[in-house]
């Protein structure tokens, strides 16, 4: 086999335009061909059987109602079109890993209407939009939708959580239906909805307009897996490196490093095109603000399927136990859970 010289992560440095931020506002590649008929119910959870039937009613109903506010695309629908009674919105209550990513996606597939009218993205994709455009032309942007579906809606940052909230008043006053999801603690499952009553304070006079839709279960990256393999050696990540076409192989505390250069919103684009990331001595995150920003790039390689292979420490051992205790501790679960993830899906590089 040819070897392949790897790309570097820190040599990429992409300028992405707002109107792009807009128009990649759809699921992302993991999850472009999840359905409701491809989410496979716990048996012992009834409640995510629950989830699909209320959510494919949900996404039903968007299709034939007419939004009730004003949007400029709406002036002239009829009165006999107006929008059903009842919430608008629907949140999606459970911990990491129950599957609430692909329900949400199949929503966005399932809402009959064209892909220009509903907009898909995570919590700080929507900051980061409202950064790129404005307050102003994010709502004129977004007025015209259908729906509006956030993922990992983020409860930790008082600042970006009144600033979201204000979005989505102003998008339910034209009209536009809104689902969201958001993570349950880890040792907090049993508490009934303790996630939903912190969510609908926070969002504090929106809390009439979502229904809250308790999906319960474990974490299914885990559910019945094989733990996650140990770390390679630096020659055999290496190795693989040179031997995956469009791998990427960098130095991980360069890499921590060089985030620090990039605009979240851009990971996205830092990390495509990528079959696979390698990554040579990999240890704990010096620092909260670096903390965070490799959360991002864990969540936009675990939505492009990227295979992650490192060496050093293991992936449970990033994040200290001052962080996972912490205020931003249920972002640095969920990273543990997607990186552990995409070190299981490369494992086949090594024994190529």
């Amino acid at each position: 086999m040819t070897e392949a010289v790897p790309l570097s992560l820190c040599a990429r440095e992409p300028h992405v335009p707002a109107d792009r931020l807009v128009a990649e506002m759809v699921p992302p590649p993991r999850f472009d061909s999840v359905r409701f008929e491809t989410y496979v119910p716990d048996p012992n959870q009834p409640s995510q059987t629950e989830a699909v039937r209320v959510l494919s009613d949900f996404a039903a109903g968007l299709g034939t109602a007419r939004p009730a506010g004003g949007g400029k695309r709406r002036w002239f629908a009829r009165k006999a079109a107006a929008a059903p009674a009842g919430p608008r919105g629907v949140y999606l209550d459970g911990g990491y890993g129950v599957g609430k990513t692909h329900l949400l996606a199949s929503l966005w597939h399932a809402t009959p209407a064209d892909a220009s009218l509903k907009a898909f993205g995570t919590f700080v994709e929507l900051t980061n939009l409202v950064g790129a455009l404005g307050f102003q032309q994010t709502v004129q942007t977004l007025s015209g939708h259908r729906l509006l579906c956030i993922d990992e809606f983020e409860l930790d940052d008082p600042g970006d959580t009144v600033l979201v909230s204000t979005l989505l008043g102003r998008l339910v006053d034209a009209g536009v239906a809104l689902a969201a999801t958001s993570n349950t603690l880890p040792g907090k499952l049993g508490e009934g909805r303790f996630a939903a009553a912190d969510f609908l304070r926070e969002i504090q006079g929106l809390s009439a307009h979502f229904r809250p839709l308790r999906i319960d279960g474990e974490d299914y990256r885990h559910r019945g897996l094989p733990e996650a393999p140990p770390p390679y050696s630096d020659e055999q990540v290496t190795k693989a490196a040179y031997a995956t076409k469009d791998a990427s192989l960098d130095d991980f505390p360069n890499l921590l490093e060089h985030l620090a250069k990039v605009h979240p919103s851009r990971y996205g684009a830092l990390t495509h095109g990528l079959r696979a990331v390698c990554l040579t001595d990999v240890r704990p995150v010096p620092d909260q603000s670096t903390a965070l920003r490799l959360v991002v790039l864990a969540d936009r390689l675990y939505d492009r399927e990227v295979p992650v292979l490192a060496s050093g420490m293991p992936f449970d051992k990033l994040f200290s136990d001052e962080m996972l205790n912490g205020g931003y501790r249920k972002k640095y679960f969920r990273a543990i859970s997607r990186l552990t993830a995409l070190a299981r899906d490369a494992k086949p590089l090594v024994a190529q």
